[in-house]
């Protein structure tokens, strides 16, 4: 019996509404379920390369500002008198004038002295409850307020007289007159400032100067004077620089929450002079621009004509401005008031003081690699005007405290 050769399978016919090319159509399915596998893990590779790529940079800066952190830390934990802010600010200037300070460190140091300031900053509002601050008087309210506005208005014509730069002047009057190295660093960022590093660094010098040696005088002038242990603390809270050097007289002295109540006093001024000062800022920067604009583009039209628009042009991209309010000020402000509602858990409120202070010293260790030491020292215009303040704002205060307090 004859068999014939089995010839070629006879293909299956493609089920309806598939094509042959699909052939089952659970195929496409299953060949997109293989690839996902394969697809997820790179996409995720591919995001956690890109994102260290971009935090790279930051990396070298960051971990030298932690390592100051801790030894600021651990520093004040052995010797109280010296804040962790006060050791973070001389660390900086240390480094940056002993070793210097590399290019890989700066972007980093950038970061935290810019970035991490504006949320130490913010932060702060969460210490204040303005009912706490009501609750002082208008006695000390009243001490408050002359001894911090006079000393920020008559700092500045004093620099001018003494040849300084306008930045450094308004710099050294705010840290002295509200909150120290904060309030210096808010100004700094609120405003433009043409010598913004130089006078940063001068002005953080003056503050770690003075600040550090009312710790050990004013208890010794107060006992001097015969001054209560209240009137020693307003006139602590209302005179001196940094709120943890004011921490540090209250605590040696017995007179440490009112002396912090009366300090977070002045910083509430914070906002309200740093809004002031840049709109004032910004007024009189518009008129001179326009005014400059205006003669040269008549000078300019007389000789070349196209030379105009290209003058007006770079007036207008000079004349860009950071805003009245900046948002780190407008945050302080929002802080300061969700705490004044009373709903914040006292957990949260034990712990801020801590978290600020962390974040408050590695921002500090960034400026304070801004701080030129031989500069500084050889121009001894700075340290002057910061002396002159410091006295404007202890003799308004005191004078304040033996009247109404």
């Amino acid at each position: 019996m004859l068999t014939s050769a089995p010839g070629p399978a006879t293909p299956r016919p493609p089920r309806p509404g598939t094509t042959p090319a699909q052939g089952h159509p659970r195929s496409s399915v299953r060949a997109r379920l293989r690839a996902v596998p394969s697809a997820v893990p790179s996409a995720v590779l591919s995001a956690v390369t890109s994102a260290v790529t971009r935090v790279r940079p930051f990396g070298p800066g960051l971990a030298v500002a932690a390592v100051a952190v801790v030894l600021s830390a651990l520093v004040n934990r052995y010797v109280p008198a010296l804040s962790t802010a006060v050791v973070a600010v001389a660390a900086g200037a240390a480094l940056a004038n002993a070793a210097g300070v590399g290019e890989r460190l700066r972007p980093g140091l950038a970061f935290v002295s810019r970035r991490v300031l504006r949320v130490a900053i913010a932060l702060l509002g969460l210490q204040i409850a303005v009912p706490h601050v009501l609750a002082l008087g208008w006695q000390t309210l009243a001490v408050v307020a002359v001894a911090t506005g006079l000393t920020f208005a008559l700092t500045p014509p004093i620099g001018r007289r003494l040849g300084l730069s306008p930045g450094t002047s308004l710099l050294i009057a705010t840290g002295v007159s509200i909150c120290g190295a904060a309030a210096i660093a808010a100004m700094r960022e609120s405003t433009d400032l043409p010598d913004d590093e130089e006078a940063a660094g001068g002005a953080l010098g003056v503050v770690v100067l003075y600040g550090t040696a009312a710790i050990a005088l004013m208890p010794l002038l107060a006992s001097l004077m015969g001054l209560t242990p209240a009137q020693l603390g307003v006139w602590t809270g209302a005179a001196v620089h940094e709120v943890a050097q004011v921490a540090a007289i209250g605590a040696t002295s017995g007179t440490l929450a009112a002396a912090v109540t009366v300090k977070l006093g002045r910083v509430v001024l914070l906002a309200p002079i740093v809004a002031l000062t840049s709109y004032r800022r910004r007024a009189a920067g518009s008129a001179r621009p326009a005014a400059r604009r205006g003669v040269a583009q008549r000078r300019d039209t007389a000789e070349r004509g196209d030379e105009a628009g290209r003058g007006d042009a770079a007036g207008r991209k000079a004349g860009r401005r950071p805003p009245i309010v900046p948002l780190f000020v407008g945050a302080f402000l929002a802080m300061v008031a969700v705490r004044s509602t009373g709903l914040v858990p006292e957990a949260v409120t034990e712990a801020v003081p801590g978290v600020t202070n962390v974040l408050m010293a590695a921002a500090l260790f960034g400026l304070g690699t801004g701080i030129d030491v031989r500069k500084l020292l050889r121009g001894g215009r700075a340290a002057l005007l910061g002396g002159i303040a410091t006295a404007i704002i202890a003799a308004t205060s005191l004078a304040g405290v033996l009247l109404l307090v």
